[in-house]
């Protein structure tokens, strides 16, 4: 494999990432307080958790593949993630 498509894997993470980050912040009612790099964060490290969910039901999260499944593991691992957050933040789930 070329050295450019192991950069374009990282940039599109980075993109869906930022995007399930901001849908899990709106879904959350967080958007008002995340920058976009916030919203990248949340979102990859969401697809982090959302790979360990979905690996204990089968399925893990990939953001470079556009996996519908894998997409959907990484939004519910976002939310779960600003869930935690704002507990810890604020002592309520929201």
């Amino acid at each position: 494999p070329k050295m450019g498509a192991k950069y374009m894997g990282i940039i599109i993470t980075l993109i869906v990432g930022g995007i399930i980050g901001w849908l899990a912040s709106i879904v959350m009612r967080t958007d008002a307080q995340q920058g976009i790099f916030l919203n990248v964060v949340v979102g990859i490290v969401g697809a982090f958790l959302g790979n360990i969910l979905g690996g204990m039901f089968g399925s893990g999260a990939s953001l470079s593949t556009f996996d519908p499944v894998g997409l959907l593991w990484a939004f519910i691992g976002a939310i779960v993630l600003l869930a935690i957050v704002n507990l810890v933040r604020r002592g309520s789930v929201r």
